[in-house]
């Protein structure tokens, strides 16, 4: 499994706003090719940054297939202007503890 990993830091006072759009969004990703699993979780710290998890089988399933899909736009559309600045996505491998 692929995570992809995205720290969302939404505009101020629109955090209630922003999980309302992504209840919306999240249909959008659940259907795709190669999801497995999605997190969102606010931060205790900051109730405007979001930790943003989707596991995917690969890479490219969210690369070439979530990014390139008639879905996407959608899901832009809802979230994109939220954040502040656009967050920096990143993929991380498989776990190094196997328990």
């Amino acid at each position: 499994m692929i995570v992809e990993h995205a720290v969302l830091r939404v505009r101020p006072g629109q955090a209630a706003a922003f999980e309302t759009a992504m209840a919306k969004a999240r249909p959008l990703v659940t259907v795709q090719q190669g999801f497995l699993s999605i997190e969102v979780r606010p931060s205790c710290d900051d109730p405007e940054i979001y930790l943003l998890l989707i596991g995917w089988d690969r890479i490219e399933s969210h690369r070439d297939g979530f990014r390139q899909s008639p879905d996407y736009p959608h899901w832009r559309a809802l979230l994109h202007h939220f954040y502040d600045p656009m967050p920096v996505v990143n993929y991380y491998g498989r776990s190094i503890f196997h328990d």
